[in-house]
């Protein structure tokens, strides 16, 4: 059944891929995708390192301790649909949108965990799977914050020069 899962998540993320890379702010959404991947699998080794987290059943299982296609993949596209629908927030948009990502991944995380052998929690629960997501998404929406303000900043210098 894990095994199903973890194909199904694979699947759904390759087929969202093109439909999230296409439009002006293409550069912007690769950086978001590429810097979720980094932070996530930055957090992930931590975690398992300090055996808060198991993957018993992960794809490349002899290589990898975490499993890549949540950090290289699911979170990343997920931050890159959150910034998309947060861009132009004030932020109580942008906190109350963070919290329709990480409720439901807390949730669903918890599920599994009981159900499932895709991941075993020794020293984790609901609270630090919320705890990390709302990081982890405010540190790239961040990264992004500070993308659009050199942009403007670039811009202003373009105009006076």
């Amino acid at each position: 059944m894990e095994k199903k899962l973890l194909n199904l998540l694979t699947g759904l993320c390759v087929v969202a891929l093109p439909f999230l890379f296409k439009g002006s702010k293409m550069r912007e959404n690769l950086l978001i995708f590429f810097s979720k991947g980094v932070l996530a699998t930055l957090v992930d080794a931590y975690v398992v390192g300090t055996k808060r987290i198991e993957y018993p059943v992960r794809p490349f299982g002899k290589i990898f301790k975490t499993n890549i296609i949540y950090d290289i993949l699911f979170f990343p596209i997920l931050s890159v649909i959150w910034v998309k629908m947060s861009y132009n927030d004030n932020f109580w948009k942008i906190l109350l949108k963070s919290l329709v990502f990480s409720v439901p991944m807390s949730f669903g995380q918890w599920y599994f965990e009981k159900n499932s052998r895709l991941f075993k929690w020794k020293k984790w629960s609901p609270f630090h799977t919320f705890g990390s997501v709302n990081f982890t998404l405010f540190m790239i929406r961040g990264l992004v914050g500070l993308i659009k303000k050199l942009d403007k900043i670039k811009g202003n210098q373009n105009i006076t020069e």
